[in-house]
């Protein structure tokens, strides 16, 4: 799996062109919101804790594509499924990279975002990281899942956010409510933490079991 994930790694460091446009990307959606919406609304927990997942559910999709299209395009992903290992290997390996290159995003797109919607500092912000790297593990989970289903099609740009999309539905609802409280300095939803927990669990375990049934389709 760490060989797997260090090629990676490797490449991105080469080419950077992940990291680049996933960062861009996010920015461009804040910054959207920003200037389309009055400082009124930004100043809501709600619409801020929804803008900042807008933002990484749109880059998400495109590092979800980027995932195992080099490998595709070179004509290597058969090659790396023959490797005498599990495939189930090559799903945490992807997904790794995956929480990898968002939660390096986030890292950059939160602060920005906590400044450019006025957040006033509190304590209850330290937990924030936490919240957004569950949210991460569990939408790097399910989409690495689907992305190895819909790489091989010739739709796959569009095919993946339509697959995805609709079962995405109950980890960003925890997730914005989570960050919503979070950002009020609120109590957190526990019922709300607890799907997001209950998600992220049950969908790399489902992943990592059944990932080589699914490549092999």
């Amino acid at each position: 799996m760490w060989a797997l994930l260090w090629k990676d790694i490797r490449l991105e460091l080469r080419t950077k062109e992940r990291m680049a446009s996933l960062f861009v990307l996010a920015l461009l959606i804040v910054l959207v919101f920003v200037f389309a919406l009055s400082p009124e609304r930004l100043r809501s927990p709600d619409v801020s804790a929804a803008l900042l997942w807008v933002a990484l559910v749109f880059a998400g999709m495109l590092s979800l594509q980027r995932a195992f299209l080099v490998e595709q395009e070179r004509g290597c992903f058969s090659g790396v499924l023959l490797c005498p290992f599990d495939a189930g290997t090559v799903f945490l390996a992807k997904f790794a990279g995956n929480v990898l290159f968002l939660t390096l995003v986030q890292v950059l797109v939160t602060p920005l975002t906590l400044v450019f919607l006025e957040v006033q500092l509190s304590w209850s912000l330290l937990v924030l990281p936490l919240v957004v790297l569950l949210g991460i593990i569990g939408f790097s989970a399910m989409g690495t899942l689907f992305a190895a289903m819909a790489v091989r099609t010739r739709a796959r740009e569009v095919l993946l956010p339509v697959l995805l999309l609709p079962l995405l539905t109950p980890l960003l609802i925890a997730a914005v409510k989570v960050t919503s409280a979070v950002l009020a300095g609120a109590a957190w939803p526990g019922v709300w933490l607890r799907v997001l927990l209950a998600f992220d669990v049950l969908f790399v375990i489902t992943g990592w079991l059944i990932f080589s049934q699914v490549v092999q389709e």
